[in-house]
């Protein structure tokens, strides 16, 4: 019988404020190399290079999922148009609704660039 070995992850930076459980150094990293990005021409180009192409598709599938949400279109119609099925359109919803804003702040932000 093989035995797993359970993987530990890497320590986390100090910080008065304690940091969500699945941040750690690495993903702060990246998210401050992303936010380091000067246009989308360098986003395309990172992306490309850090991502697999199914990775790439599913990643704009949820984009697309979370806009559609956002202009109140059904869940079914979403389906329809997007082949995301609707357990994956709730939880989209769910973190658009009630996650960390992220969602939330981008789709604001692009209704405000688009006035």
């Amino acid at each position: 019988m093989l035995k797993r070995r359970l993987r530990t992850p890497p320590p986390r930076a100090k910080s008065s404020v304690a940091a969500p459980s699945w941040t750690t150094p690495a993903t702060t990293d990246l998210f401050r190399t992303i936010a380091g990005l000067k246009s989308p021409q360098e986003a395309e180009r990172f992306f490309r290079d850090l991502c697999t192409i199914p990775e790439l598709h599913t990643l704009a599938h949820r984009w697309e999922v979370a806009k559609l949400l956002d202009q109140g279109v059904h869940y079914a119609d979403i389906a329809e148009r997007t082949g995301a099925s609707t357990a994956t359109i709730t939880r989209i919803n769910s973190w658009r609704r009630f996650g960390t804003g992220g969602y939330r702040l981008l789709l604001d932000r692009r209704k405000a660039g688009s006035k």
